[in-house]
């Protein structure tokens, strides 16, 4: 049977979400969020970010939830600025563009960038005479962590912060692995909640790759910056008739802080495979402090760990080598950890 380290969600949920999904199974909520559960959840979100006044929805999906926020701030003529590396540029099939926003490109240094980097974008427009036959930049988007597992510092964020607001230009934050950045076990990690919420226009809170069934929180720290929010949720299809179950889902998450804990094991494992990857002499392409690892295979190499490893193939850097990521979660095993090590050791 092979080792599945595909990805950070191939398990369920958390058995506390499981748990508590099951007690109220049978009660009756009103739908589409506007239940007590979600509304004690969203509370509970707003206490730990330290942002009272703050607007908390659910929503179904990751996807679904970058395609929402962007497509409700820009104006029809403007465009996110992006990573090329970034999630929304290469891994949601153009799902900005099919919203009519062209995701504008710059350049990154290991999944993240720099607000010298969106300032030369957002000066470059404003400077350029023909502007006004191009796109305007009208937001920023960034993920914590980003696409190759990094994190942006408490400096880096608030920098980005500054020239986002000096220019009028909204930051947006996705944090659909935000867990894997905030558990304490993340030792290079000092950004928190509160500062999120400080520094970004929106982010979101993961729940779909973080220990839950499904779903993402969308955060708002000042109330009504979005307008409408709900119904352009409803337009993009999703808003969840049963919302009291992501409801239960969050307030599980921020009744007792194990959001904050959940991530503890996968960064705890995920560091174990790192170490026995640097011991043999594998490649790993970027420093990623949280649960997801880089590794470049020679084909040869890609080819044997594939026929036990589930890994999930990345890029082809030449012809002769192949990048994968493996990624650990909330629910990993010791076990298979090990296994895993031992094959590692013995492919080399």
């Amino acid at each position: 049977m092979k080792l599945h380290f595909t990805s950070d969600y191939m398990e369920g949920a958390a058995p506390e979400i499981l748990r508590k999904i099951s007690e109220i199974n049978l009660n009756k909520h009103s739908g589409y969020g506007t239940d007590e559960i979600c509304e004690n959840a969203g509370n509970l979100i707003r206490k730990t970010a330290k942002a009272p006044d703050a607007d908390v929805f659910f929503v179904s999906g990751g996807t679904q939830a970058n395609a929402i926020v962007i497509d409700s701030v820009l104006r029809p003529y403007q465009g996110v600025i992006a990573a090329t590396t970034g999630h929304v540029s290469g891994h949601e099939a153009g799902a900005i563009e099919y919203g009519g926003h062209k995701v504008l490109t710059i350049p990154q240094k290991d999944g993240k960038i720099s607000a010298e980097e969106v300032e030369k974008c957002v000066e470059g427009y404003r400077q350029d005479e023909n502007h006004d036959h191009m796109v305007m930049p009208g937001m920023v988007y960034i993920s914590q962590p980003t696409e190759y597992g990094t994190l942006y510092s408490a400096e880096e964020l608030k920098k980005l912060s500054e020239v986002c607001h000096r220019y009028d230009v909204p930051l947006y934050m996705d944090g659909a692995r935000l867990a894997y950045a905030l558990t304490k076990e993340c030792r290079v990690n000092d950004v928190d909640l509160p500062l999120i919420a400080e520094c970004t226009d929106v982010f979101t809170i993961g729940g779909t790759k973080c220990g839950a069934l499904f779903g993402e929180a969308i955060v708002i720290p000042k109330s009504g910056f979005i307008p409408h929010l709900f119904t352009m949720i409803k337009q993009h299809g999703a808003l969840l008739a049963k919302g009291f179950l992501m409801g239960a889902e969050y307030e599980v998450f921020f009744r007792d802080d194990l959001y904050l804990r959940i991530g503890d094991s996968a960064l705890i494992f995920a560091n174990r495979i790192r170490e026995a990857l640097d011991k043999k002499g594998y490649r790993q392409v970027v420093a990623s402090p949280t649960n997801q690892i880089f590794v470049e295979l020679t084909n040869e190499e890609y080819e044997s760990l594939s026929e036990k490893v589930d890994m999930g193939f990345w890029e082809k850097p030449d012809d002769t080598h192949t990048v994968v990521r493996l990624a650990t979660s909330f629910a990993t095993e010791e076990k298979d950890v090990d296994a895993l090590i031992s094959i590692l050791e013995e492919n080399k």
